[in-house]
């Protein structure tokens, strides 16, 4: 990873190392941050002429060479000093809330336009509405395209960003071109490398679009979640944020087996944000408090919560796991409390 004695490289610089480095068989990412672009080494930087080389410009500051299975997401990546800003919220500053319906129902609009404003009032600052819908029965409701025309509506309505998930490429480019902030990657597909590089190269180039990466219940260690990631990064974009929501075993009684408590054990070991997913860990809306709670309190940096101002007709999970927006209020409330107990 090359860092620029500068913000940045001049375009004659970045084809100066680009020269270099492509006599050695790699490329150059450029990854730009708030304060700083970066310029990672792409494919096997260990040759110790090219680095000495590099080293020997007098506009390069250092290499970092982090001998790590994910280089960029690594902790002790430069990336660490960036910041990530989506909907006027610092994360790692404030508790960060993602909320709303798991599925927008395209024939009653006005139910999600009232889940969004009650959120809002809540203390949400993304909306959450799934648009696609990944179902394993094939004759369940997938989603409608329409459903995208709603959920940035409301997005206009309340001025909030919205997420919404992507499963393929076609999905991809359509939440681009409406505006969507926050990819949602789903756990299904976040072993679905094809689809990361995807993200990444759509918005490599794209610092206003965030990615919300869930945990595959099918992922093994940490570190297989954290270089899913990467996936994304290597393209440019590293506004990231991976999210826990529940894994196998099945703890009986819950949907899943909620994973709040890797939550210290990511950052030990990556600098991106983990935003919790309590609705999908324990499936249950009795159980959403006391889960996004408890992720708080092992030090998440934010939640996404399903919630609905009439669960009972929503479609999709909303009638199981959904809370309401009253009882997302008081969540958010007891969650800053503890938020600020942790800064005690």
């Amino acid at each position: 990873m090359i860092l620029p004695k500068a913000n940045r490289l001049t375009p004659e610089q970045l084809a100066e190392v680009t020269a270099i480095v492509s006599e050695f068989g790699c490329q150059i990412q450029p990854i730009a941050g708030a304060m700083r672009t970066i310029y990672a080494i792409v494919g096997d930087e260990r040759d110790d002429l090219m680095i000495n080389r590099l080293e020997g410009l007098d506009y390069v500051d250092r290499i970092d060479r982090i001998q790590s299975p994910f280089k960029l997401m690594d902790r002790r990546s430069d990336l660490a000093r960036g910041k990530l800003i989506i909907g006027g919220v610092t994360l790692g500053e404030e508790l960060f809330v993602i909320a709303g319906q798991c599925t927008i129902d395209p024939k009653n609009p006005t139910l999600f336009y009232e889940t969004a404003a009650a959120v809002k009032e809540a203390g949400a600052h993304v909306i959450r509405g799934g648009v696609w819908k990944p179902r394993t029965n094939p004759y369940s409701f997938q989603g409608d395209n329409k459903s995208l025309d709603i959920l940035m509506e409301a997005s206009r309505r309340t001025g909030l960003p919205v997420d919404t998930e992507v499963m393929d490429e076609e999905q991809l480019q359509l939440a681009l071109d409406a505006g969507v902030t926050v990819l949602q990657v789903g756990a299904r597909n976040a072993l679905n490398y094809s689809l990361l590089r995807a993200i990444g190269r759509a918005i490599g180039d794209r610092p206003e679009v965030s990615v919300l990466l869930k945990r595959s219940v099918h992922m093994g260690p940490l570190n297989e979640f954290i270089s899913a990631a990467e996936y994304i990064a290597a393209f440019g974009n590293p506004n990231i944020m991976l999210c826990p929501r529940g894994t196998t075993p099945t703890l009986d009684g819950y949907r899943n087996h909620p994973d709040e408590s890797a939550t210290p054990l990511l950052k030990e070991k990556t600098w991106a944000a983990v935003v919790v997913d309590p609705s999908h860990s324990v499936g249950k809306a009795a159980y959403v408090p006391a889960a996004s709670l408890a992720a708080v309190a092992y030090g998440a940096d934010g939640l996404c919560i399903e919630s609905h101002v009439d669960p009972q007709h929503g479609i999709g999970d909303d009638p199981k796991q959904s809370i309401t927006p009253e009882t997302l209020a008081k969540v958010i409330k007891q969650g800053r409390a503890i938020w600020d107990l942790r800064r005690t």
